[in-house]
C-alpha cells in the first residue's frame, strides 16, 4: 500500500486532501518535525531532501507537491481531478500549482525558515519583515488574476484546490486575514465543507 509521508498542517496536506478526494488506500506517516525527524538518517533515505511531503508507491518515492499530486490526479482518473483530456488546461494547472510551489510557498518559509538563506541574525530579521509584504502580494495576484471561480480553475474542483487551501490556512502566520481576499476567503469556507478536507484536518490534529 502507498504511504504518505507528511507533518501536521505543512504542504503534505494539499496530498493527504488529494488522496482523500481519490478514495485511495494509502497509510499515512507522521515525520515528526519537533524531534527533526526529517533530517535522521531513516526519513532521509525516503526523502534525501529531508522534507516533506513523499509519497512512497509501488514504484518508488515521489515528491514535491505538484508532482505528487498531478500522480493522484492521473493515478485515480475516476476522481476527475485534472483535466487530463486537455493538454493546455492541464498545463494551466500546473503552471498554478508551481507558482504556489515555487514562489508562495518559498515566500512562506521567509518568515520561518530564514536560516536557509542567511546565518546573519539582522538578515534573517529583515527576511521575516519583509515576508507578510511579499505573501499579501502573492495571495493578491491570485485574486485578481489566477482564481477563475468557483474553483481555483473554474467549474471543476480540481487538485488545485486543496493546494491553495492549505497555504490559504498559513495567512494568520503573517498577519493576513483571508477575508481582505474575497475569492479566496470564500474557497476557504468552501473546502472546510467538503468531506476529504474535514477529514484530513481531524486526523492530522489527533
Amino acid at each position: 500500500m502507498q504511504k504518505l509521508f507528511y507533518f501536521p498542517g505543512s504542504c503534505a496536506r494539499a496530498s493527504h486532501i488529494a488522496l482523500r478526494e481519490a478514495d485511495a488506500s494509502f497509510e499515512l506517516r507522521l515525520v515528526d518535525f519537533a524531534t527533526a525527524e526529517q533530517r535522521k538518517n531513516a526519513y532521509l533515505k525516503i526523502n534525501p531532501k529531508g522534507r516533506v511531503p513523499a509519497l512512497e508507491t509501488e514504484r518508488g518515492i515521489i515528491t514535491e507537491t505538484p508532482a505528487i499530486l498531478a500522480y493522484i490526479a492521473q493515478q485515480y482518473p475516476h476522481a476527475r481531478l485534472a483535466p487530463l483530456d486537455d493538454a493546455f488546461a492541464f498545463a494551466a494547472l500546473q503552471s498554478f500549482n508551481n507558482y504556489l510551489c515555487a514562489t508562495v510557498h518559498v515566500a512562506h518559509a521567509h518568515i520561518r525558515r530564514g536560516e536557509r538563506w542567511a546565518d546573519d541574525s539582522s538578515a534573517i530579521a529583515e527576511m521575516r519583515r519583509k515576508a507578510p509584504e511579499v505573501m499579501a502580494g502573492c495571495i493578491q495576484l491570485i485574486e485578481d488574476l489566477y482564481f477563475a471561480g468557483p474553483w481555483v480553475m473554474g467549474e471543476h474542483y480540481s487538485i488545485a484546490d486543496p493546494y491553495l487551501f492549505t497555504i490559504t490556512q498559513w495567512l494568520p502566520v503573517h498577519g493576513i486575514d483571508s477575508s481582505d481576499y474575497p475569492k479566496i476567503h470564500q474557497h476557504l469556507v468552501k473546502m472546510l465543507e467538503r468531506p476529504a478536507v474535514q477529514k484530513a484536518i481531524e486526523i492530522e490534529s489527533m
